[in-house]
């Protein structure tokens, strides 16, 4: 079966190549892949003691953060190697400061799992939250290196709990741990026979408490801002931006927006921007401008919407009418915000608990969206309980990292 699995592999590379022509994601993903034996074997030679971390996309990256940052803490004589799947992750955080060494992750062919293991040669390996690379996994399991799942998440209907995948659940038998989310996702693998599992909890809290603890200061959100109410539109799409463009054109209060859109492609911020009647600046044309002056401002940039959030009276993230669903709501509730978002959010937990305990709203329509920011704008005693749920909520939710560190070391220092 590796080896059917290994030929689909070698097609689907070639097939991907072609693609190329068609999206600008995928040339990316072809093109940032050609450099990166070359790059290892420049940047770790055969003595150097290493720690690989494998992220999906800029999420995982998120995610696993803390614990890179505590093992970077406790193994400082070791070089950290990170691994993107998604040029999404790799291209926003090629230039972090905690990885020695940040790739992308070769294809899963049994040759590249080689080459890349023989040039890396870690002593430990951290798969973040999912993607179970079946060449790779053989490869560390044959190799006997030490590896962990942190922030799993697994559900019912993946192929490792179908009668017929047990080629994906031999995979797993790589992990000398799991360090799962929930109690479900526990029973899960220990109904497939698996007991090294562990519930830590998600480290993404940890990642969003830390937050907390650094300079959120921008000088032109205070400008905007000017002392008044303040909406932030989070990771928005076309469906959440027009029924929160109804909602800003007819608004009378003196409230004001900050939208920071999924997609900052120009044509698309144009639209938005022509769409809204108020008056509007983008990020990128703010310069000499008296900020104070706009009513709603279009974050045209990425990378600052976490301290973005900082200043928010009222968050809207975006996402939730789309699928897989709603984008990240954890960086908004850690600074003790109430929360609004799109109806698909089953799938996530931490959505799904913010709305159990009404921390978090979901709206499905233009009146339920009308009528959410109406009552939060106006009643100042329940937009604080909400936010105040929000950020307990996150506070009670700290200390996946602990747990995860403290088995680690225990393993692995004598």
């Amino acid at each position: 079966m590796l080896f059917i699995y290994s030929i689909i592999v070698v097609l689907a590379s070639q097939l991907v190549k072609l693609l190329v022509l068609f999206s600008p994601k995928i040339r990316l993903f072809v093109e940032g892949r050609k450099g990166v034996f070359s790059s290892l074997k420049s940047k770790i030679k055969t003595n150097d003691r290493t720690i690989w971390f494998h992220a999906a996309s800029l999420g995982e990256y998120e995610q696993g953060l803390p614990v890179m940052e505590a093992i970077k803490l406790k193994f400082p004589n070791h070089k950290i190697v990170l691994t993107f799947f998604s040029p999404s992750g790799f291209e926003v955080r090629k230039n972090n400061t905690v990885a020695d060494v940040t790739v992308y992750l070769p294809l899963d062919t049994k040759k590249n799992a080689a080459t890349f293991l023989k040039l890396v040669h870690p002593e430990m390996v951290f798969f973040i939250k999912y993607e179970y690379w079946p060449n790779y996994l053989n490869e560390l399991k044959k190799l006997n290196i030490k590896t962990y799942l942190i922030s799993g998440v697994f559900r019912e209907n993946q192929m490792f709990f179908k009668w017929h995948g047990g080629f994906y659940r031999n995979a797993l038998k790589t992990f000398d741990s799991f360090f799962v989310q929930n109690e479900s996702s526990k029973k899960l693998l220990q109904s497939i026979g698996f007991t090294n599992v562990k519930i830590a909890g998600d480290t993404r809290f940890d990642r969003v408490v830390s937050i907390l603890e650094r300079d959120n200061l921008l000088d032109f959100i205070e400008q905007f801002k000017n002392n008044t109410t303040t909406i932030v539109v989070g990771s928005s799409w076309p469906k959440d931006e027009k029924i929160l463009v109804n909602f800003i054109n007819q608004n009378s209060v003196n409230i004001k927006f900050i939208i920071a859109p999924h997609n900052i492609k120009t044509e698309q911020i144009q639209e938005l921007q022509q769409a809204i009647t108020k008056k509007t600046v983008l990020f990128s044309e703010k310069e000499n401008k008296n900020l104070a002056d706009f009513d709603v401002f279009i974050i045209d940039t990425i990378g600052i919407l976490t301290k973005i959030y900082s200043y928010a009276d009222i968050a809207y993230v975006g996402g939730g009418f789309g699928n897989p669903g709603v984008h990240n709501i954890l960086e908004p509730a850690t600074f003790g915000v109430p929360i609004i978002i799109g109806p698909n959010y089953s799938h996530f937990a931490e959505a799904t608990a913010l709305v159990n305990i009404e921390g978090c709203i979901s709206i499905s329509t233009q009146n339920e969206l009308n009528e959410t920011l109406s009552s939060l704008i106006s009643n100042d005693d329940v937009r604080h309980e909400k936010g105040h749920i929000c950020s307990t909520f996150v506070q009670m939710n700290k200390g996946a990292t602990g747990i995860v560190l403290k088995h680690i070391l225990n393993e692995n220092i004598n």
